[in-house]
């Protein structure tokens, strides 16, 4: 049985942790040549890359900040030559920052604004040079751009909200060309950046309605949804993978 993604290439941005490293795995198991993009922990990418190698598929780390408009530029370009086509662009790199609003400084703005809705459209607009009819582009949300259920989330909620717009604006840009454009949102999900023992974590699963943290896993099972041929009449949307935290 042939594999959904075979023959296709991907860029997963942030792939070597976390819901990115469940996002570049699933998409290798399901067929694709993958590439990922970090920032710090040159160790962690190459062992992600490794593991996509055992898969019998063909990887790429790439070091690239997401707050750097060249290198988000360079990386999906770099992607492309690598496995000289690219047919699925995933955003997943993120930078969160909260706190009260008189506490979060010019700095914090810029860079979250930077990584998460700038590098976003940036590597969409690469990525367009080099996809084809039935090429993919997925985003990374967040379920605060649809309930934020406790203060101090202003900057992280608004860079997340900005991804709907983005995403509903290309799938009707891009529809034509036959490419999707989508967006999940992921609830409390058991990452190292938000572990489900941390210190906040029986809030967070308890504002879900199934009361738990999700895994990373359950996310890329989305994703991969998106990416394969299920997802060839799905554009425009925005799919929650939260426990009914935004219910």
């Amino acid at each position: 049985m042939t594999a959904p993604l075979e023959g296709k290439a991907a860029l997963v941005t942030g792939g070597s942790r976390g819901i990115g490293a469940a996002v570049a795995l699933r998409l290798a198991e399901d067929g694709a040549d993958v590439a990922l993009t970090f920032q710090s922990g040159e160790r962690a990418a190459q062992e992600i890359v490794d593991r996509i190698k055992g898969l019998g598929r063909r990887a790429l780390a790439v070091r690239a900040d997401s707050a750097e408009a060249t290198a988000v530029r360079a990386a999906v370009d770099e992607a492309a030559a690598e496995f000289g086509r690219l047919d699925i662009l995933v955003n997943n790199a993120g930078a969160g920052v909260l706190g009260p609003i008189a506490d979060i400084s010019s700095a914090d703005v810029d860079r979250v604004l930077a990584v998460n809705v700038r590098a976003p459209y940036l590597a969409a607009q690469a990525a367009v040079a080099h996809l084809r009819e039935g090429g993919r582009i997925i985003s990374i949300g967040s379920c605060m751009a649809e309930r934020v259920a406790f203060p101090g989330g202003s900057l992280y909620a608004m860079s997340k909200s900005a991804m709907t717009g983005m995403t509903k604006a290309l799938a009707r840009e891009l529809g034509p060309n036959g490419i999707t454009v989508n967006l999940v949102h992921p609830g409390p999900i058991d990452t190292d950046m938000n572990p489900a023992d941390g210190e906040s974590a029986e809030m967070q699963a308890g504002l879900t309605a199934l009361g738990r943290y999700g895994r990373p896993s359950e996310v890329a099972a989305t994703v991969a949804h998106l990416a394969g041929p299920a997802g060839d009449y799905i554009s425009g949307a925005s799919i929650a993978v939260d426990g009914g935290f935004a219910v």
